[in-house]
């Protein structure tokens, strides 16, 4: 049998080595900060996890396990990070909601923490993209995963080869040890997008400054049955 369909080689020269090298140290500054104030084991997901980085590639750190945002901001903040924004987002009626905690001004790094405890098929998602922990950082750890171009990018000592996943679903669902529903649910999901473009969030709420972000969760708990059922932990 030959390679996948639309198989690539893909060689990285000197700079782009050294974009992911940097991309990476701000991925382990945060997750460091994070860890030295216990708040468990995060992960950096995506094209920094996976190492197909280019300049606009976004470095979102990402907490599995609900935290208060306020204590979260103030651990940040007191390891020398500058909190620009944050956002209150539920994707769908039946996702977890989440904060997105911006650090950067061009929205390019941030912190994601969940408001409630993930259900496993949201957990599996950051699977199918990709993720390491601060371990897996320290160690220089690339892990395969899936872009957003709905290729399977998997690393090589030289760069990554990369190859559609439209027909390789089973490949890919035993390759990141994720349910092929996943795998599916992601190629429909993402197919989508590219067909008729961003869809809407059923929540997304930008938290004004000088304001807790639990101010403003208690006031989608309170108006918001569907968030608030999608919530528990936080309503």
């Amino acid at each position: 049998m030959g390679p996948p369909s639309h198989y690539r080689e893909v060689v990285y020269d000197e700079a782009r080595w050294r974009l992911l090298e940097e991309k990476r140290g701000v991925a382990r500054r945060i997750m460091k900060v994070l860890v030295a104030c216990g708040l468990g084991d995060p992960i950096v997901h995506g094209s920094v996890a996976r190492g197909d980085v280019d300049k606009g590639s976004d470095v979102d750190v990402v907490l599995l396990n609900p935290y208060s945002p306020s204590i979260v901001e103030l651990c940040l903040e007191r390891g020398g990070f500058r909190v620009y924004s944050r956002v209150v987002v539920q994707p769908t009626p039946v996702h977890t909601p989440k904060v997105y905690i911006y650090l950067d001004p061009e929205g390019l790094v941030s912190v994601t923490l969940p408001l409630s405890r993930l259900r496993s098929v949201e957990y599996h998602f950051y699977r199918f993209s990709g993720f390491v922990t601060l371990q897996g950082i320290e160690r220089g750890l690339r892990v395969p995963g899936v872009n957003k171009r709905l290729f399977m990018v998997e690393p090589r000592p030289w760069g990554h080869v990369e190859y559609s996943i439209v027909g390789n679903e089973h490949v890919v669902a035993r390759v990141l040890k994720v349910p092929i529903e996943v795998v599916k649910d992601r190629v429909e999901a993402l197919t989508r997008r590219e067909r008729v473009g961003r869809t809407g969030l059923f929540v997304e709420v930008e938290v004004p400054p000088d304001t807790p972000v639990e101010q403003v969760v208690e006031m989608l708990c309170r108006e918001n049955r569907m968030f608030r059922e999608a919530a528990p932990d936080a309503c």
